[in-house]
């Protein structure tokens, strides 16, 4: 038996061969330059900030040179399978405003190198582990777990690197041995379970200087030089589905895909995926090896996103919390590319989408990440965004993740009046971050929601029942900002305040306290807190009718 037909033994019919394969996904007709990248998320049912933070790497770059950007589904690992973890995929990025050219989607695959799930590309992986078997380049391997844990224990013993190769498997060179490759083929032929390893080139156990190395330029962090792989690696499992390593390569070749962006956390398994491109005769594609996201720790240092510590890895935090999309894009950006913000400063009403994104300005190192910057880039974007816009937002949001709310969406018009308080004053007011943190700032303009939180400033306590009853009885809506605040001030001097606050920190003893005293009582009556956005701006979106009526409830 040789290599061919143990390669037709093990596979005797596919539908197609590997030469078919390649006409019936031929190379992408896109102009120069284009680039074409992935987002392959395993169905494991915890999407992160890693994956949004990929995703928006991938998604810049194909846009941004005329190319393609696609969502493959990577579950191979079926053990890690999680129900409905593909709806989540998809959905989770689909909020954030990740738009796929092609790919699975909710309604089925879109696009023409599909299937777009690894699980459903069987046919494929094997028509091409059988050319390595035929090849030479892989073979059968039959070795149990008890007698691969043997060999762990002996390598151990002997000091030597743990592993399958050069040595340590009987049918690596199974064609050697007239005895052992009839033993192969008749336990192919019994049916007994096996799985197909690749016959590495590499060199185990040697000096860095004596070992085979493969250079490679990484778009992010440069040329690498590595040791070669020398591990016998499963590319096909004795399921018959195929390894990550094995699966990834062979779709991202027929797929053409030129870049692949991905953790730095793969970068040690960059040798077997340098080894099986080589092996099967294909251009590798550029890899942008990006950092791991950081936080600053208790202790003051930088450490990585923990998915048991940190709630903030998982994208349902944002989507619950409602973290709007562009907010989250903007932070990101400001991640992922150091010129970023001095852009954004130079082109403050500018389209993020307009920003020339390139690797070459992403960190080789730790990405800090920083909640508190996420919401003051939240602030700030939210401020760019129309108030009606921003309504209708909010609804979308709480109709999917806080019910609750409803109420808050009855006048979706009047909604909007209250997002836009002090949003074009000369220094606009930013004081909304995200939807829940939002729901709780204008709490007060609904009766649902609104509680007294403050309570009145000690200097004008005694004096709050009859201040909100001169207040009610001189209140005109149609008042303007002046004379509404002209009649405060009379109630404060007519009190005993001083009518400006400089007048009392001069003269405490002559007074009971000052005028902003006396309007602390009032913002506390309509608004239940002591600090909000100006008063009489609040009036007239809340209308005569319930400013008095709250006051009147609240008075005593």
């Amino acid at each position: 038996m040789n290599h061919k037909e143990l390669s037709e033994l093990i596979y005797p019919s596919l539908p197609h061969t590997c030469a078919e394969y390649e006409e019936i996904y031929p190379e992408r007709n896109l102009p120069e330059g284009a680039m074409v990248t992935r987002l392959g998320p395993s169905p494991t049912g915890f999407i992160h900030l890693g994956n949004l933070y990929g995703a928006f790497v991938d998604e810049r770059l194909a846009h941004q040179s005329g190319g393609v950007f696609f969502l493959r589904i990577e579950d191979t690992d079926d053990k890690r399978y999680v129900e409905n973890a593909v709806e989540t995929i998809i959905s989770s990025l689909e909020f954030f405003g990740i738009s796929f050219d092609e790919g699975a989607t909710l309604n089925g695959d879109v696009g023409s190198y599909g299937d777009y799930t690894q699980s459903k590309r069987g046919d494929i992986y094997q028509a091409f582990a059988k050319k390595l078997l035929a090849e030479n380049k892989a073979y059968p391997c039959f070795l149990t777990e008890d007698e691969i844990n043997e060999i762990r224990e002996k390598q151990e013993a002997e000091k030597l690197t743990p592993g399958i190769y050069v040595g340590w498997s009987k049918y690596r060179d199974w064609d050697k041995d007239e005895a052992l490759a009839a033993e192969v083929e008749s336990r192919i032929k019994g049916g007994e379970p096996f799985v197909i390893r690749l016959k590495s080139s590499g060199m185990p156990n040697v000096s860095a200087e004596d070992s085979l190395r493969h250079n490679v330029t990484d778009a992010v962090r440069g040329e690498l030089s590595m040791p070669a792989n020398f591990q016998d690696i499963v590319i096909i499992k004795q399921t018959g589905i195929p390894t990550y390593h094995f699966a990834h390569v062979v779709d991202d070749h027929l797929m053409r895909t030129t870049h692949v962006v991905r953790g730095e956390e793969w970068l040690p398994s960059l040798p077997i995926h340098v080894e099986l491109f080589d092996y099967l005769g294909w251009e590798l594609p550029i890899y942008c090896h990006t950092a791991q996201l950081m936080k600053i720790g208790e202790d003051g240092n930088k450490r990585k996103l923990s998915k048991r510590k940190d709630p903030e890895l998982s994208l349902d935090f944002y989507r619950s919390e409602g973290y709007h999309p562009k907010a989250v894009r903007e932070y990101l950006l400001t991640v992922l590319n150091s010129n970023y913000e001095e852009w954004r400063i130079e082109n403050p009403e500018e389209q993020a989408e307009n920003f020339k994104f390139t690797t070459e300005k992403m960190s080789a190192s730790g990405a800090l990440f920083d909640l508190d910057k996420l919401n003051d880039v939240s602030k700030n974007t939210l401020l760019h965004i129309e108030a009606a816009e921003l309504a209708a937002w909010l609804k979308s949001w709480s109709d999917e993740f806080a019910p609750e709310f409803a109420y808050v969406f009855k006048d979706i018009t009047h909604l909007a009046e209250i997002l836009d308080l002090g949003r074009h004053d000369a220094r606009p007011r930013a004081d909304l971050v995200y939807a829940r943190q939002i729901m709780d700032f204008i709490s007060y303009f609904f009766d649902e929601s609104f509680e007294i939180e403050d309570e009145y400033p000690a200097e004008a306590a005694a004096d709050a029942g009859d201040i909100i009853k001169r207040y009610l009885d001189s209140y005109n809506h149609s008042d303007d900002n002046e004379q509404w605040f002209s009649k405060i001030r009379d109630i404060a001097t007519e009190l005993g305040y001083a009518a400006k606050p400089k007048d009392y920190k001069k003269n405490p003893d002559d007074y009971k306290g000052h005028v902003g005293h006396v309007s602390t009582v009032i913002r506390i009556a309509l608004m239940g807190r002591a600090q909000s956005p100006d008063v009489w701006a609040i009036q007239q979106i809340m209308g005569e009718d319930k400013v008095r009526e709250r006051l009147q409830r609240h008075s005593f």
